[in-house]
């Protein structure tokens, strides 16, 4: 079921309701760490630096990817699994391939604005359909399945938090979209970089906060 492999996706995050861990350290958990900060944002901020400076696009892609290929190596150094090795840069060069084709450096994020449409969308949809994805997942990781739909306070909650989910990623598309029109790769990249994690763990220790208090006198 979708609602398992979501509850043990975020349990392999670390996000477990049963351990007894800080806001900061199940946030910090889950974003990786330094090394999981420095995956994420040193990729594109080489990119941004090399194009700024260059207007290479061939030589800015390559060096993001590259970057991209030495976190992948050392992941696999220290015995991570495939999937979680090379999964970012994977991602690297699926986005760095329509800037390829088109020749235009700012189609880099292209990838990025589909993503938030995705996620955006269906946080909202799930909520609007009384189905709300972060209702789900917190369900299984609680191991209460979907039993919480029987009480109107966990729905409410459930509801307005994957309202917020959705409002993360789709914020994220209405700032950085003018950028992209514009062909201004240096503020769309730091931009997306202000937007990336930071608000991310904003929105997630809010989401562990509230949920723990839902939870607060489970048994």
């Amino acid at each position: 079921m979708i609602g398992t492999a979501l509850g043990s996706a975020a349990r392999r995050a670390g996000i477990d309701p049963d351990v007894e861990q800080s806001t900061g350290h199940m946030v910090w958990q889950v974003i990786g760490g330094w090394r999981g900060i420095m995956e994420s944002v040193l990729p594109l901020l080489v990119f941004i630096v090399a194009y700024t400076s260059t207007q290479n696009l061939l030589l800015s892609l390559g060096l993001s990817v590259g970057i991209a290929a030495l976190f992948a190596i050392v992941r696999l150094v220290m015995k991570s699994p495939p999937v979680a090795a090379f999964s970012g840069l994977i991602a690297a060069v699926i986005a760095a391939g329509l800037p390829l084709f088109t020749g235009r450096a700012e189609d880099q994020f292209v990838v990025g604005f589909i993503t938030n449409i995705v996620y955006g969308t269906a946080f909202l949809v799930s909520a609007l359909v009384r189905w709300p994805l972060i209702g789900i997942i917190v369900g299984f990781l609680v191991g209460e399945g979907v039993a919480w739909r029987e009480d109107a306070r966990k729905r409410r909650t459930f509801a307005w938090l994957s309202v917020a989910w959705g409002a993360l990623f789709l914020l994220r598309l209405g700032v950085q979209l003018p950028f992209y029109f514009q062909g201004d790769v240096a503020t769309l990249g730091t931009v997306k970089i202000v937007m990336g994690l930071p608000l991310f763990a904003v929105v997630l220790a809010s989401t562990w906060l509230v949920t723990r208090r839902l939870y607060a006198h489970r048994g």
